[in-house]
């Protein structure tokens, strides 16, 4: 018999009746980490796969957002509803997101075909906050056609948006001094588009070259050669957003016609994710069973002491937890 209450699947149905209260709701529960959020998530997972995720990743500075914003202009005037998830340093204080979702965009803030959201990392590597695959699982459910995953800018370790999005670009900017060459360390294999924003500036030729010299020594498995697209976010009108949009289309239209192709980018974010799940309950376990109550200082202090080391203390940790019942 079902646990699930009332008022989760009245959630569900909202969210999948497409209310945009009901879909902050549920964003709100699954950052929260609250009993009802897995529930919750089971329930609309059957009604999501539709919609096209689109990452947008690279260094702070890029100009990301003003990306973001003119890109979703884009597929709004093609007629299409947008997800977009900003994800944002947290705040020391709050632990929430620094910046707010109209301050970044008050022009889609309140257009009634867009949902945007700031999520904070909340001290969470790879440039993604923990909760924004479910985000987008909600957006998804609710029948956003787009969804623009906006990362929070923290350069070469800004690997994680393969997780998540089905197309990622990768914003680099000229006169950056190493940006193109730090990407070779990190996220060179993620781009399926490359962007140069701000390409008004002075080097925007220096920068193409660079890419496209990396870019035949980074010969991809599935053979797509991601193109280089430049543009100029906060000129008016936008340069080059609709080449932007293009170029994206083109790989996801790739990826049609390769079904072994989307196959695998499928399985892979969601073995990914799987994975993630598992490492996360395993860590609550611990935590519940070993560490609570002043056992992790007390645990930590040993370790300080040196009277221990921490391979033997995990080993320890996992081999009562794993220890079959008497």
């Amino acid at each position: 018999m079902s646990s699930t209450t009332p008022s989760t699947v009245a959630l569900a149905e909202a969210i999948l009746a497409r209310s945009p209260r009901a879909v902050a709701r549920g964003i709100s529960l699954v950052e929260n980490d609250a009993p009802e959020a897995t529930d919750l998530l089971k329930l609309i997972f059957p009604h999501t796969g539709r919609s096209r995720v689109i990452g947008l990743t690279g260094a702070p500075g890029a100009g990301k957002s003003s990306l973001t914003d003119k890109l979703a202009q884009v597929y709004v005037d093609r007629g299409q509803r947008v997800g977009i998830v900003a994800v944002d340093p947290s705040s020391p204080f709050s632990g929430g997101a620094i910046l707010g979702d109209r301050i970044r965009m008050p022009k889609l803030a309140t257009h009634p075909q867009v949902f945007i959201r700031s999520m904070a990392t909340r001290g969470n590597l790879g440039g993604l906050a923990r909760a924004t695959t479910e985000a987008v699982l909600l957006l998804d459910a609710a029948g956003y056609e787009v969804i623009i995953v906006e990362t929070v800018g923290v350069g070469q370790d800004e690997v994680d948006i393969v997780k998540t999005a089905d197309v990622t670009a990768v914003v680099v900017v000229p006169g950056m001094g190493d940006d193109v060459q730090s990407i070779k360390a990190g996220i060179m294999e993620i781009g399926d588009v490359f962007v140069i924003n701000k390409a008004d500036r002075e080097g925007v030729e220096r920068t193409q070259m660079e890419l496209e010299a990396l870019l035949e020594l980074a010969a991809r498995p599935d053979g797509w050669q991601p193109p280089i697209v430049r543009t100029i976010a906060t000129a008016t009108p936008p340069v080059g957003l609709d080449a932007l949009a293009t170029a994206l289309d083109s790989y996801l239209t790739f990826v049609a016609e390769h079904p072994e192709v989307r196959a695998e980018r499928r399985r892979r974010i969601l073995e990914r994710r799987l994975l993630e799940l598992i490492r996360d309950r395993l860590l609550r376990h611990v935590w519940q069973r070993e560490l609570h109550d002043g056992k992790l200082e007390a645990v930590v202090q040993r370790l300080v002491n040196r009277e221990t080391d921490p391979y033997t203390l995990a080993d320890d940790i996992v081999r009562r937890l794993t220890a079959s019942p008497a």
